[in-house]
């Protein structure tokens, strides 16, 4: 389509939206906007394979004022090689303690359309389901309060909606919940949970994933909105092994569906994929990273009591084998992000819970966490660093849990100890 009739069209959106509410940084006719400045050390940023956000921003820029002067901003940061960026103090929506990131410029007078940038966090459905009307609707309400800038979606699972002004806050929040949206977590609060489509979609989820991520939502929401822990503390949900959602490298609690028994196998199928040129004993069996599976050029045999639940063989050969029936998950802490101190994977809790039996775990374990946390933990650390902290043994016996083999990380370095207590 030629540009004159983008244009037009463009034009005409913005003449049906004229009666729907305020317009922050938006002109009614794109003409009316200034020509785009120069921006040539972002414009290296558009080259290559990979969509750009100078792309994304640029678009933006020709209907929005807020967006034309975002560009302006950022080219000004990479050339002197410093943000432009401030914290200016806390903002938010009335009764809400979070969901709210305060940004303002340090150069108001040169950019006077971003003098206020502030980010609002909008809680995601489970698993990611949006109808094309609520991501229509999200897009009008941003547009007429914003920047019309979205990041779908950050590292924080939520909806993110990039800009606006403090006046602004209020109008939008009023919009959003009128839709039926609320908003995520943001400061020292319980972030917003997220979860993998798990059994809306994928046939390896032990456990109802998004039923799991809903209800928590809804059980802590004063824990999201209200922020009163020593920092952040991010949940999430995978419904097998594979973890879509890399919970264990994420979260401060992961949970993970699993199964207890044996892995289902189809030994018709397995001889399927021989015959059709799969190499079971190089392409699985050599794999495996407990060689707990054997091929003897006919029948594949697996020794379940030494499978680590690693999904590979059932990746490979995913119409042959299936989890078993015994299905729930591991609840694993202490995973975060190099922020205040390095990145950790989180370790076992609770190596299994069956899925019936989930819930109402959860709940009584971070009641435990959290209490425990709360009275130990230092300002800006997450639960995973105060267990290194204490120590996993103090802690477990802060929370009540007994020590069990699975929680063990890595064996001793020295194997030696002697009577006294002491190794030698």
């Amino acid at each position: 389509m030629p540009d004159c009739c983008n244009l037009r069209a463009h034009r005409q959106v913005i003449a049906r939206r004229s009666d729907l509410g305020r317009k922050v940084g938006i002109v009614a006719n794109p003409e009316d906007v200034k020509a785009q400045p120069k921006t040539p050390l972002l414009d290296n940023l558009e080259e290559g394979p990979w969509p750009s956000f100078v792309k994304e921003i640029k678009s933006a820029a020709e209907t929005n004022e807020m967006s034309a002067d975002l560009l302006q901003q950022l080219e000004l940061s990479y050339e002197e090689k410093q943000g432009h960026w401030k914290h200016g103090g806390i903002v938010g929506v009335r009764g809400y303690g979070g969901g709210v990131i305060g940004r303002y410029s340090d150069v108001p007078e040169k950019f006077p359309h971003v003098r206020h940038f502030h980010t609002l966090r909008v809680n995601q459905p489970a698993g990611w389901f949006y109808s094309s009307e609520a991501i229509r609707t999200l897009c009008d309400i941003w547009e007429r309060h914003g920047s019309g800038l979205t990041n779908m979606h950050g590292a924080t699972g939520d909806v993110i909606l990039l800009g606006t002004t403090t006046e602004e806050l209020e109008p939008a929040f009023k919009e959003l919940t009128a839709a039926g949206f609320d908003l995520g977590g943001s400061g020292s609060a319980m972030r917003t949970p997220s979860c993998c489509v798990g059994e809306g979609r994928c046939e390896w989820s032990c456990y109802d994933t998004m039923k799991v991520s809903y209800d928590l939502t809804q059980a802590y929401q004063d824990e999201m909105h209200r922020p009163a822990f020593p920092y952040k503390f991010k949940t999430k949900f995978s419904g097998c092994p594979n973890d879509c959602v890399a919970s264990i490298a994420r979260s401060d609690l992961a949970v993970i569906g699993t199964w207890k028994d044996e892995i289902q196998q189809d030994d018709e199928a397995v001889a399927e994929y021989a015959a059709n040129g799969v190499d079971i004993q190089r392409d699985v069996c050599d794999r495996c990273p407990t060689r707990a599976m054997n091929w003897d050029g006919t029948h594949l045999t697996i020794r379940n009591e030494d499978c680590v639940r690693c999904m590979h063989c059932i990746n490979v050969l995913h119409k042959a084998l299936r989890p078993g029936k015994e299905q729930g998950a591991v609840i694993l802490i202490g995973g975060k992000a190099p922020i205040v101190q390095g990145a950790l994977l989180a370790s076992v809790l609770v190596p299994f819970v069956p899925k019936e039996e989930l819930f109402e775990t959860l709940q009584e374990l971070l009641s435990r966490i959290w209490d425990f946390w709360g009275e130990y933990g230092n300002n800006r650390e997450r639960i995973g660093e105060l267990i290194q902290r204490v120590g996993l043994a103090n802690f477990l016996d802060g929370i009540g849990l007994d020590p069990v083999p699975q929680m063990v990380s890595a064996p001793r370095d020295n194997p030696y100890i002697y009577g006294d207590g002491g190794a030698k």
